[in-house]
């Protein structure tokens, strides 16, 4: 007995030692923001940025790239992404977003945008003095190297198209401290609950860091600990003006209108730019932005720019399929598929259908309409409802074949060419008539490795885009397979979005995601110098295209009779023939490495830690314009009016012959007077087709009726695609202008119906 006692006072003693042990070991220094590089960008660099191009024409000012859209490693989405047992880069504090515009993609402004429901009153704290910091690097206001734009991500998301509004940037003008909200304004729900619940078992968080990556273990514990703080910080009253909000609580804005209301209280010149308008990813099947068209939810003062582009692909294109459809009494009815699309519940039959022992019984026939049932009910959970499937198993289903660059599972309906064709007559617009989007057109990256401005070259596909994945086979059976369904396959599983102990990125279709990234956009800018206040005027005025990453340079201007240029972004009243110019240069064609002098600012370790070795290092030739490319979209009489017959894509196309010098075209349109509602037109410039990251999304195996039989994606991890692999097919990229508005005068306008 005594012995017995001994033995068990022994193992509690190991026991208590083991858990001193751990604690210990998990006691780790809460993540910093980084020091901003003090040294300066090479003058001569700079003036070569800002030398005039061989066509430039008076008033053409400068064309300045930014990158309104990153995100560091204090968003929890890209800390997760960062963790090297997802093959990620390690800690991306906000001081290297700062460096990386600067000396790796040499930017001339950018934006600090982590999703505002990762941070507590501590990183808001310090992203807004890395801002400061990294403007007072930059050098004087009147010519600085970059400018840095403070802000956050409002990232709503619902589980269905009713509740779900979108993930919307914020971007302040204004840095000092007593002119910027004390916090960041949050959308509560889905992300807010995702960034600080833990879904894993308590062994598994106790044991995992361990197994799973025992060299990093210490980002684990990191990432542990920022879920606590995140939890532990209360949430705002309700109802209370936000000036009079203590600076240590969440303050929450459920829809857009919260979002507008609490940005007036603070005052101050802001900008709410939404993006990933299509991105099936986290948006809802079935989703519009019909229902953001009143004034409640769009605020036309600050919601000026729509991201176009980023490097979760493109927003712009609209199409006529839609992923579920609706019965006479609402329901959800799987649609049929057609030649270019094959909606993902119909594919959920066929798997189903094909692992029936007779396929063409009634019982089979039972299981097939349950599955596309169990599908749509399951939103963008659906991938969930079939048991034993890889990602291959669903062939290209839910995909726009025919889009450039698209992003994963493409929602129509959300698209800027349908937005920019809605039109609510029931509500009064700023200038008197129907109630309507007039954005501008921008790109971005939605980097989430603090590299803003990544598509300057087709290189480092694990740094420059978000693709990521499981690094060993413990790290995929525990997190990326949690949510997957098991039993007989034979058999529908159902699923339930609002039901689930699993946290977003596990019910995501994250692993055929990794197809879909990109190295993203920029944002070009007109402006007539380097400073704040011609950067943001330009963004005001909407004097500005997007890019799909390469430094393109896009005019684009309605010649009025008497000669005067109205450029992108202007509305205008008129009823005589409209007639247009655009001028496009293509990017400069890049040299590989990084030039002398970012060597010399920040040494060869930063440069290969910071830029992966690879920086913006412009050559002498430019990559020839093949072709321009106008769209023209008439506005809706009403909201139910189809929207395919009024978006023209491409209404004209203009060929170029380009031979290193650009492309000049000019055109008018004969039929706008007789149109009689307003009309937007947008230019798009194509350059000359370039090996490209994830060109070919999926990489389709087509029979000879081009029907997708089989799909290469290119995964995240390494046990399925190397890491070296780029995943390369040729694309042709593009810029977008902001468009030109035109409306009749009020006696011209046609009648609704």
């Amino acid at each position: 007995m005594k012995a017995l006692s001994k033995m068990v006072v022994v193992l509690a003693v190991l026991a208590a030692a083991v858990v001193a042990l751990v604690w210990w070991d998990r006691q780790v220094e809460p993540e910093g923001a980084g020091t901003v590089a003090a040294t300066r960008v090479d003058a001569q660099s700079l003036r070569e940025r800002q030398q005039p191009h061989a066509d430039a024409r008076e008033g053409d000012g400068q064309v300045l790239y930014g990158d309104l859209h990153v995100h560091t490693t204090f968003s929890m989405d890209a800390f997760v992404w960062a963790l090297p047992l997802m093959h990620g880069p390690g800690a991306r504090p906000p001081a290297d977003a700062c460096d990386y515009a600067r000396f790796c993609s040499s930017l001339d402004f950018y934006a600090h945008t982590d999703h505002s429901e990762s941070l507590t009153p501590r990183h808001w704290s310090m992203i807004k003095d890395t801002v400061r910091a990294c403007n007072d690097a930059a050098g004087p206001a009147d010519n600085p190297d970059v400018v840095a734009f403070l802000g956050w991500e409002w990232t709503q998301m619902g589980n269905t198209p009713e509740t779900h509004y979108g993930h919307k940037n914020v971007i302040l003008y204004e840095t000092a401290e007593d002119r910027v909200p004390r916090r960041p304004i949050i959308a509560g729900g889905i992300a807010y609950n995702a960034m600080r619940v833990n879904s894993l078992p308590f062994t598994d968080r106790f044991v995992g860091p361990y197994l799973t990556d025992f060299e990093n273990r210490d980002r684990q514990f990191l990432q542990d600990d920022k879920r606590m703080e995140l939890a532990s910080i209360p949430t705002c009253a309700q109802d209370v003006n936000s000036r009079d909000l203590p600076a240590d609580c969440i303050e929450f804005a459920t829809e857009p209108a919260d979002l507008f209301r609490k940005l007036d209280e603070w005052g101050g010149n802001a900008l709410v730019i939404p993006h990933g308008t299509t991105w099936g990813y986290y948006t809802p099947p079935g989703s519009s932005w019909k229902k953001q068209l009143t004034r409640k939810q769009h605020d036309p003062r600050r919601q000026k720019l729509i991201e176009i582009f980023s490097g979760h692909g493109n927003a712009e294109e609209y199409r006529d399929w839609r992923a579920v459809a609706y019965d006479a009494d609402g329901g959800l009815v799987c649609p049929e598929a057609s030649d270019d699309y094959l909606p993902c519940c119909k594919r959920a039959g066929q798997i189903i259908r094909s692992r029936c022992d007779d396929p063409d019984s009634a019982d089979c026939a039972a299981r097939v309409a349950e599955v596309e049932s169990n599908y749509l009910r399951a939103g963008r959970a659906g991938h969930l409802v079939v048991a034993d499937v890889q990602p291959e198993d669903w062939l290209n289903c839910g995909q726009c074949t025919d889009c450039f660059m698209p992003p994963l599972n493409h929602r129509p309906a959300s698209s800027v060419q349908a937005i920019m064709a809605y039109n609510n007559p029931d509500e009064v617009d700023d200038d008197g008539g129907a109630l309507r989007f007039r954005f501008g057109f921008i790109g971005s990256s939605d980097n989430h490795a603090a590299e803003a401005g990544t598509g300057f070259k087709q290189v480092n596909r694990h740094t420059s885009t978000e693709a990521r994945g499981a690094a060993n086979e413990l790290v995929q059976k525990r997190f990326v397979d949690a949510a997957k369904p098991t039993g007989d396959p034979a058999r529908p599983r159902s699923f339930e979005l609002g039901n689930t102990p699993y946290n977003f990125l596990q019910i995501a279709e994250t692993e055929r995601q990794a197809s879909f990234f990109y190295t993203g956009g920029l944002v070009a800018v007109h402006a007539p110098t380097r400073t704040r206040d011609a950067i943001w005027d330009a963004l005001q005025r909407k004097e500005v295209f997007g890019t799909s990453g390469p430094r393109m340079q896009l005019w684009f201007d309605l010649v009025g009779a008497d000669g005067t240029r109205h450029p992108m972004g202007s509305e205008l009243q008129g009823s005589d023939v409209p007639r247009f110019r655009v001028r496009a240069l293509g990017a400069f064609e890049q040299k590989p490495g990084c030039p002398a002098w970012t060597v010399d600012a920040i040494g060869d370790q930063r440069v290969e830690q910071l830029c992966g070795g690879e920086c913006y290092n412009p050559g002498d030739a430019r990559t020839p314009v093949e072709r321009i490319e106008i769209v023209r979209i008439r506005r809706q009489q009403d909201l139910d009016e189809a929207l395919e017959p009024l978006i023209e894509d491409p209404w004209k196309v203009l060929q170029c012959a380009d031979e290193g010098d650009g492309c000049a075209v000019e055109f008018d349109d004969p039929e706008y007077p007789q149109i009689g509602r307003e009309v937007l037109y947008y230019a798009r410039a194509i350059q000359r087709a370039e090996p490209t990251i994830n060109g070919a999304q999926l990489r389709c195996e087509f029979d000879e009726q081009g029907r997708c039989i089989a799909v290469n994606p290119c995964h995240g991890d390494s046990a399925r695609t190397p890491l070296d692999e780029r995943c390369l097919a040729e694309v042709q990229h593009r810029a977008w202008s902001s468009p030109i508005f035109i409306r009749p005068p009020a006696a011209d306008a046609a009648p609704p119906g």
